[in-house]
Parts: structure tokens; C-alpha cells; sequence
């Protein structure tokens, strides 16, 4: 294994959120979203991966992260596995964060899901997640377009955006 690299712990500090953050909302459990955040850092050690500055950084460790839970959520094991959602008597007791949008952004088809979490939840532009998940601008502003939509209609407003 590789050794870790200088500086690692204050590049983990200061990511750490942000990768775990897009994690839950792919993997909507609080045990697979921590898994997908250490592969990440690890997939980060084992690279050898070095950056420019710390946008490149956090916009490297999001994009990996987020292919590490679409890889997760294809594998055919998860698609063996129960809801812990049915069993109610273990369902709730994790204190997992939970709210309205999350729950909505939660649901949303992963290619909405991705450009959500980039946009309103990294701060990145659209021509900056056009790059990262390699569509055009274009694309990825009707992505936004159509996700705002669903959101909408999820969350029965007809709130203003600012």
C-alpha cells in the first residue's frame, strides 16, 4: 500500500464534508455513505493523485466519490439486499439527517441527483460541472432545469428561486 501522503490529514479535514455529504445523498444510509468516503480517500492514496489548488481538489474527491456510489448502487449484491425502510422498528433510530429537500434531492433520478449536489450543494458552475462530468453546458443546464422541476412537483411549491 502506498504511503499517505504529506499533507493528507488538512486535505481530509477540510473535504471530508463534502465528500461524505454527496456519499449519504447517493447512498441514503449513514454506514454506506462513510464506506464510499473512505474508498474515496483511499482511491486518493492509492492515485497518487496530486491537485493545483483546493478547488481541483475537492472537485477530483467529489467526481470520484460520486462513481464510487453509482458503482456501489449498481453492484448485483445491493440489489439482494432489503430496505431497512421496511423493517420499522430499526428504521429511525440512526439519526440520520433528514429533511424535506435532502428527502427530494435523495429521490431524484442520479442524473439529476449529480448535478444537484454540484450546483446547489458544491457551489459549482455549470460550465465547471460540464467539465467535471464530461456533457456539455447546455446539457447539464437542462439537467438543472428539469431537476428544479421535479423538485417542484416533490415538494408541492410554487416557491420562488433566488
Amino acid at each position: 500500500m502506498p504511503a499517505v501522503p504529506q499533507g493528507f490529514n488538512e486535505l481530509y479535514k477540510r473535504n471530508y464534508a463534502a465528500v461524505y455529504r454527496v456519499c449519504y445523498i447517493y447512498m441514503q444510509s449513514v454506514q454506506d455513505a462513510e464506506d464510499c468516503t473512505e474508498d474515496a480517500f483511499l482511491k486518493l492514496i492509492n492515485t497518487g493523485m496530486t491537485f493545483n489548488d483546493e478547488n481541483h481538489e475537492r472537485a477530483w474527491l467529489t467526481v470520484v466519490a460520486a462513481n464510487i456510489c453509482k458503482d456501489r448502487l449498481k453492484h448485483w449484491w445491493r440489489k439482494k439486499t432489503e430496505d431497512i425502510a421496511d423493517h420499522e422498528d430499526i428504521a429511525g433510530e440512526s439519526g440520520e439527517m433528514h429533511n424535506d429537500v435532502l428527502e427530494a434531492v435523495i429521490a431524484l433520478p442520479t442524473k439529476y441527483k449529480e448535478v444537484v449536489i454540484l450546483f446547489y450543494y458544491e457551489g459549482y458552475k455549470t460550465e465547471e460541472i460540464s467539465r467535471l462530468v464530461k456533457k456539455p453546458a447546455s446539457t447539464v443546464r437542462n439537467l438543472l432545469r428539469d431537476a428544479r422541476t421535479k423538485l417542484k412537483a416533490a415538494l408541492g411549491g410554487d416557491f420562488d428561486e433566488q
